[in-house]
């Protein structure tokens, strides 16, 4: 059994590979009161949400992110708080633990990168009046 015990100390170094990967991730100082959240649970709420990251500060907004069609959570949500210092309590205290059941990860967010609108091809008023659409076929009558 030492030996066991000996040789996975001998490949694995003085640090187990997952408190080495969540120490790197989370040496990085943050840069703004504003967190990104993953693995959230699907029946998570905006109130739930808020009250899960309330006790590490004073909250500016809570947002669980929703899909626009059916208005289901998308498993993500953002925090942001009024100060660095408080994010980054909230970070320290709540990545890797358990929200509703699901392991929940807390990152810095982002800044949102810009993206162009896609261009789409004018369709017009056809001979008969009709506009047409692609995708669907024809979309209504057209006055002009």
């Amino acid at each position: 059994m030492a030996f066991i015990s000996r040789a996975r100390r001998t490949f694995t170094g003085p640090f187990p590979p997952c408190s080495y990967l969540a120490s790197i991730r989370l040496s990085s100082t943050l840069t703004s009161p504003k967190l990104f959240i993953s693995g959230l649970p699907r029946e998570t709420t905006d109130e739930q949400f808020q009250e899960a990251f309330y006790p590490f500060g004073q909250i500016v907004e809570a947002k669980v992110v929703r899909d626009r069609a059916t208005g289901r959570s998308k498993g993500f949500g953002f925090v942001t708080y009024t100060s660095i210092e408080e994010a980054e309590k909230a970070r320290e205290e709540m990545n890797a633990k358990f929200l509703h059941g699901w392991v929940i990860f807390v990152d810095p967010a982002k800044p949102r990168e810009y993206r162009p609108p896609p261009q789409r091809p004018e369709s017009g008023p056809s001979e008969s009046g009709f506009r047409t659409n692609k995708t669907v076929g024809w979309c209504g009558y057209n006055s002009t």
